[in-house]
């Protein structure tokens, strides 16, 4: 994390909230141009923006709601409503609705203008709101309004222009995040100034690792209520309530507007990725910096151990409370405990686990994206062609899911070799792992029982021709 200084420091301003301090030697090993300046424009902008200031009503109504105070007026016309606000910026009233009764609305004053709102209050949840946001009080929601309102009118072309410096900038800096890719391919930048990889580029997979894979931000709409700078422009959040996004694997916090401009350069942090099951594979192996998930490597070490010879291996289910009772371990402790034949005696609980997590995973081991693509594969005609086809596809997975997949199948080739004595072939295995490793995306949920013959004969050519599929 770079040290990070400020063109203004604005008083109420909280180090401790946006700066992870780092030692003195990381410090002094930083350049001034690697020194981001955090730039307090905006701040005070939001400072000058209008508050919110209630035009109160002393007439007093049998049938108020009671979620409203003194700024209800009752049933009065809309005109009516924009002459009480307009005494002066930040005025604001609420009102019935003349249109429909039993309706209620919002009047307020910003940048010289009425404004009015439809104004919505949930019952269960006790907060008011006329969009997504939801606040405790009408004020909070007004304040809210005003500030965002505010900044966006008045610094409209300044908010446009305050990432291009920084995409620029990291445009250069990523040369260096691809430079572990094949030949000499640098990061691309298409029509609309979106971070891409060149085609056909990805990590040299006998070099593979977890630090290097690319990984998108997983960003959560995040309320930063006080004083917060964007982690990508540096530039001030502004806004109360909903105003920006948050990483929830790295806490990488970021503008609305800078979101999309983000290249996927997320490292999770261990600590905050506290589950093992139905955690995005790319996430879990950077967490942990692994080339694969330790049940997967744990699963299959213990299957081959002691159980490449039973009948119907992966085929006959395990006792179904003891997977759960396992899985629920692993995601509480994070780790694999002992799963040695002295604790778990029923190896199928252990190839039961083992589906359970790759069938558990949000996407797929063969992702939504690369779905018919490897559907297309599996319906050509001639051997050749497939195997061809397949050798290309598995060149577009992303690297975690390119080294599990790998693994997976050489490991399931090793089960059938021992298909004489376990009654597994490939094409058995092909129908048990065909919906554990591939999943239908939404836009073919109709078509997906008829694809089932298709994964079925994509995982039993992956098992067969492992060795030629994929790299040495």
């Amino acid at each position: 994390m770079q040290r990070r200084s400020f063109d203004i420091m604005p008083r109420s301003y909280n180090v401790a909230q946006v700066n992870r301090q780092n030692t003195l030697e990381e410090e002094s090993q930083l350049s001034s141009e690697e020194i981001p300046s955090w730039k307090s424009h905006l701040y005070f902008v939001q400072k000058r923006a209008p508050k919110p200031q209630r035009v109160v009503c002393t007439k007093v109504f049998e049938k108020r709601p009671s979620y409203y105070g003194k700024e209800y007026h009752g049933l009065i016309p809309r005109d009516e409503a924009e002459r009480l606000v307009m005494r002066c910026e930040g005025c604001f009233l609420t009102r019935e609705r003349q249109k429909e009764i039993g309706t209620y609305a919002l009047t307020f004053r910003i940048n010289n203008e009425a404004k009015h709102y439809r104004l919505y209050y949930d019952e269960q949840e006790k907060q008011h709101f006329v969009g997504e946001k939801r606040f405790d009080t009408v004020h909070d929601l007004v304040e809210d309004g005003l500030i965002t309102m505010y900044v966006e009118y008045n610094e409209k072309d300044y908010i446009s222009q305050m990432t291009l410096f920084r995409k620029s900038r990291e445009i250069q800096n990523q040369d260096n995040y691809y430079s572990h890719t094949d030949g000499d391919s640098k990061l691309e930048v298409d029509n609309n100034d979106n971070y891409r990889k060149p085609s056909g580029s990805r990590l040299i997979q006998n070099s593979f690792k977890a630090s290097e894979c690319e990984k998108k931000h997983n960003f959560q709409i995040h309320s930063f209520p006080m004083s917060y700078w964007c982690n990508w422009c540096h530039d001030f959040i502004w806004g109360l309530k909903n105003n920006g996004y948050l990483c929830t694997d790295c806490s990488f916090e970021c503008h609305k507007q800078c979101r999309d401009d983000i290249p996927p350069t997320c490292s999770p942090d261990k600590k905050r990725v506290k589950k093992i099951f139905e955690v995005d594979l790319t996430t879990l192996i950077k967490a942990h910096d692994l080339r694969r998930p330790e049940v997967v490597d744990r699963c299959v070490h213990e299957i081959e151990t002691r159980g490449l010879q039973m009948e119907g291996i992966y085929r006959i289910p395990g006792f179904a409370d003891d997977i759960t009772d396992l899985k629920n371990t692993i995601d509480k402790d994070g780790v694999v405990p002992n799963i040695s034949e002295e604790i778990v005696t029923d190896i199928n609980v252990i190839c039961g686990l083992f589906k359970l997590y790759l069938r558990n995973l949000p996407i797929p081991i063969i992702p939504f994206d690369l779905y018919d693509r490897f559907i297309e594969s599996a319906k050509l005609t001639e051997r050749l062609d497939i195997i061809k086809s397949l050798s290309e596809a598995v060149k577009s997975l992303p690297p975690a899911h390119y080294e599990t997949l790998k693994y997976t199948c050489r490991h399931l080739q090793r089960v059938s070799k021992f298909k004489e004595k376990n009654l597994m072939t490939p094409e058995n295995l092909g129908i048990v792992f065909g919906p554990t490793l591939m999943r239908a995306p939404d836009h073919l949920a109709l078509e997906a029982v008829g694809y089932i013959p298709y994964q079925k004969k994509i995982v039993q050519f992956l098992i067969e021709e492992q060795d030629v599929i994929f790299e040495k």
